[in-house]
């Protein structure tokens, strides 16, 4: 009876200690959309096992399909992002080839100014952007020494706002090029 008690309290202090191995916890920020469209994105992510994580984003200033503002076009938009990820690397955790389905909220419109007719005084003209979006998005993440990390990614996504389907399209792209910090 001893002889199973000490088993099974070492299996517990086994799993416990393999648990705390590696940094659960990444904060990340995607400096492509900065540089190229003027939209802020900043995320979360934990990491529940060495291959799984959930992660959060914020998306300030969201762009549908990277439209930039120009003349009179102005995004007032902003995101939320709920994603899963599932890594294939197995040289450090959460890092290499993985795949991440993700549910998004865009609230928030669009504003233009549009002539009917050559001759016709501009008109402005505003798109409700509220929408919720489904989609899956791949990419490769570099961990390195398990703190600082970089991410290259890709997504595609359906929107279910029939206003912006109008407007723009149903089906949206986005990518980036995240630079991370585990702890």
């Amino acid at each position: 009876m001893k002889s199973l008690l000490t088993i099974l309290v070492s299996c517990f202090l086994s799993v416990s200690i393999f648990a705390q191995e590696f940094p659960n916890n990444e904060i990340k920020f995607n400096i492509a959309n900065v540089i190229v469209i003027a939209s802020l994105e900043v995320g979360y992510e934990y990491l529940f096992d060495y291959n799984q994580s959930v992660d959060v984003e914020l998306l300030i200033n969201d762009r549908i399909n990277f439209h930039r503002e120009e003349g009179s076009r102005e995004f007032n938009t902003n995101s939320a992002k709920l994603g899963y990820n599932f890594y294939f690397g197995t040289e450090n955790p959460g890092s290499g080839l993985y795949f991440n389905p993700f549910v998004k909220y865009r609230f928030g419109d669009f504003e233009e100014e549009i002539r009917p007719s050559e001759f016709s005084t501009p008109v402005k003209v505003v798109t409700d952007m509220n929408t919720f979006i489904i989609g899956i998005g791949s990419g490769y993440k570099w961990n390195f020494s398990n703190s600082f990390i970089i991410a290259l990614y890709g997504s595609v996504g359906r929107n279910f706002s029939d206003e912006v389907k109008e407007r723009f399209t149903a089906i949206e792209f986005h990518g980036g090029l995240e630079i991370g910090y585990r702890f």
